[in-house]
C-alpha cells in the first residue's frame, strides 16, 4: 500500500480540535440543558422525557435524510465539509435560544396555566429545532474520516483520538456548565436557582465551542473520491438495512439505548446525593472533592484509557472481539454500582464505598469508550465493505447510522427516566421544594431515599441489560481484519488508476 492518501498532523490537529469544540456543544445539551430543564426550570418529568424523546427519535429519523444529502452533495470542497464550515453558527444560535426559557416551577406556584403551556413548548420547538441544525453538523464531522485517508491504521487512530477528545470536550463542559453557573449565581447574587447563571455560562461555553468547531471545515481536505453513482433518499434507507455488518451494528446500538441514562443522570446524582444540590460545594471541603473526583474522574478516564487502548487491542484481536468485550465486562461494573447501593443506600459517602464505587465508574466508563471507537472503526469498515461490493461508498448515509444510535439512546432514555422520575415524583414543584429543602439542611441520601434510588437504579441496571443486548447482534459480524484488509487494498487500487484515468483524460 505504497501509494496511501493520508492527513497530515497540521490537519488532523485541526480536526480534532473541531471535534473538541463540536462535542462542548452536544454537551451543553445533553448534559447541561436537560439538567437545567430538570432541576433549574423544574418542566414535569413526564414533560421532559417526550420533549426529549420525540425530539430526539425525530432526529434519528432526520439523520439518514441528512446523510443521504451529504452523499450527493458535490462541490469544490467536497461533500463533508461544506456543512462543517457554514453549520457551527447556526448551531451556536439555536444552543443559546434554547436557554432562554421561564421557570416552570414558579409558574406553576403562581397558578400561571398559560406561562406553564408557553414555557413547555419553548423547551420542545427549540430543543427540536436544534437538534435538526446538529445533525447538518455531525454527520459530515464523522464521515469525513472516511475521507481524508485511505489508511486503516491513520483511521482508527483519528477515531480513537476523537473519541478521547470528544471525551475530553465533553467532560470539561459537564462539570462546568453545573458548577460555573451556581458560582455565577453565587458570586453576583443573580437568583435562586442559578437559572440566570445557567444562562450565562450556556452563552460562554456555546460560542467557545463553536468557534472550535469550525477549525474542522477549514483545516481538513477530502482525499478519497466521490463515487460516481448517487442514490435516492429512498434508496440511502434501504442500504443501510441490506448491507448486513452495518445492520448488525444498527441493531447493536438501539440494543444499549439505556446506556445514555449514565451520561444523563450521573451528574445530578453526583450533585445532589453527594454535594448537597450545589457542585461548587465540592470546591470548597476537600472530602466531597475527592469523592467527586473518584467518581466522576473513574468514569472519565475509564474512557480515556479504553479510547487509548482500542487501536492496539484491534490490531491484536478482531473488532468484534473487542467491541463484545467492552460491552460484557461494563455491563457487570454498572448492575454492581446498583448492588453496593442496595447495601449502604445512605452510606456512600464513606470512603470504603466511595473506592468501590470508583472501580465499578471506571469499568461502566471503559465500556463507554471501547464501544464508541470499535462502533466507529466498525461502520467506516462497512463503508468499505459497501464500496467494495457495490462501487458506492456512503460515508454520509452511514456515519448517519451513527448519529442515529446515539439520538435513539437519548430519546428511550429520556422516556424510561421520565416515567422513573414521575413514579417516584421526582418532577417540577416537588424539585423546587427538595431544593428549598436542601438549602436549608436536609439531606438527599438521608431525606430523599426514593429520589436517591430511582436515580442509582437508572444509571445502573437498564444500562447493564443493554450492553447484555447489544453483544448478541455482532456475534456473527462479517468483516473480519484479513478480509478488510483485502478490500482496503482492492480500493486503494481502484482510486489509484481511477485518479490516473482523470489526470490523462
Amino acid at each position: 500500500m505504497e501509494n496511501v492518501n493520508t492527513y497530515s498532523k497540521k490537519e488532523r490537529n485541526m480536526f480534532l480540535t473541531g471535534m473538541f469544540g463540536q462535542n462542548m456543544i452536544y454537551n451543553v445539551v445533553a448534559v447541561g440543558l436537560y439538567y437545567y430543564f430538570q432541576n433549574v426550570i423544574c418542566l414535569p418529568a413526564i414533560a421532559l422525557g417526550w420533549i426529549f424523546a420525540i425530539a430526539r427519535i425525530w432526529d434519528a429519523i432526520n439523520d439518514p435524510m441528512m446523510g443521504s444529502i451529504v452523499d450527493k452533495t458535490k462541490t469544490k470542497w467536497g461533500k463533508c465539509r461544506p456543512y462543517l464550515i457554514f453549520s457551527p453558527i447556526v448551531i451556536c444560535v439555536i444552543t443559546i435560544v434554547a436557554f432562554f426559557n421561564g421557570n416552570y416551577a414558579n409558574a406553576k406556584a403562581s397558578g400561571n396555566k398559560t406561562a406553564m403551556i408557553f414555557i413547555v413548548a419553548w423547551a420542545a420547538i427549540s430543543y427540536v429545532l436544534w437538534g435538526m441544525s446538529y445533525t447538518v453538523g455531525d454527520i459530515p464531522l464523522w464521515g469525513i474520516i472516511s475521507r481524508i485517508t485511505e489508511s486503516e491504521k491513520d483511521r482508527s487512530s483519528l477515531i480513537s483520538l476523537s473519541r478521547i477528545i470528544a471525551s475530553i470536550g465533553a467532560g470539561l463542559v459537564v462539570v462546568s456548565i453545573v458548577a460555573v453557573s451556581q458560582s455565577l449565581n453565587t458570586a453576583f447574587g443573580l437568583d435562586t436557582n442559578a437559572q440566570k447563571g445557567f444562562i450565562i455560562a450556556a452563552i460562554i461555553i456555546t460560542i467557545i465551542g463553536s468557534a472550535l468547531f469550525e477549525c474542522a471545515g477549514i483545516g481538513t481536505k477530502e482525499r478519497v473520491p466521490n463515487s460516481s453513482e448517487t442514490k435516492t433518499m429512498k434508496e440511502s434507507f434501504a442500504l443501510m438495512w441490506k448491507c448486513k455488518p452495518f445492520r448488525r451494528i444498527l441493531i447493536s446500538g438501539l440494543l444499549r439505548a439505556p446506556l445514555q441514562l449514565m451520561m444523563n443522570i450521573a451528574m445530578t446524582l453526583l450533585t445532589y446525593y453527594y454535594c448537597k444540590g450545589n457542585l461548587t460545594y465540592a470546591f470548597t471541603k476537600l472530602d466531597i472533592f475527592v469523592i467527586v473526583l473518584i467518581l466522576g474522574g473513574g468514569l472519565f478516564v475509564g474512557q480515556f484509557v479504553s479510547m487509548a487502548i482500542s487501536p492496539a487491542l484491534m490490531r491484536k484481536y478482531e473488532t468484534k472481539k473487542v467491541y463484545n468485550l467492552f460491552s460484557g465486562l461494563s455491563a457487570i461494573a454498572f448492575a454492581l454500582l446498583f448492588v453496593v447501593y442496595l447495601i449502604a443506600p445512605t452510606e456512600l459517602s464513606k470512603m470504603g464505598f466511595v473506592a468501590v464505587d470508583g472501580i465499578l465508574f471506571f469499568g461502566t466508563g471503559m465500556g463507554f469508550g471501547g464501544v464508541n471507537v470499535c462502533q466507529s472503526v466498525m461502520i467506516s469498515d462497512c463503508i468499505d465493505y459497501e464500496e467494495y461490493h457495490h462501487g458506492y461508498r456512503p460515508d454520509g448515509i452511514f456515519f448517519s447510522g451513527q448519529s442515529f444510535i446515539t439520538k435513539f439512546s437519548a430519546g428511550i432514555s429520556s422516556i424510561i427516566s421520565g416515567y422513573v422520575f414521575d413514579a417516584v415524583g421526582y418532577t417540577d414543584i416537588n424539585i423546587s421544594k427538595m431544593n428549598e429543602a436542601i438549602a436549608n439542611g436536609a439531606n438527599f441520601a438521608t431525606d430523599y431515599t426514593a429520589y436517591s434510588k430511582a436515580m442509582w437504579f437508572l444509571i445502573s441496571i437498564p444500562p447493564a441489560i443493554g450492553m447484555i443486548l447489544a453483544v448478541i447482534p455482532t456475534l456473527k459480524y462479517e468483516i473480519d481484519k484479513k478480509s478488510h484488509d483485502k478490500m482496503l487494498e482492492e480500493l486503494i487500487k481502484r482510486h489509484s488508476e481511477n485518479n490516473q484515468g482523470d489526470t490523462n483524460g
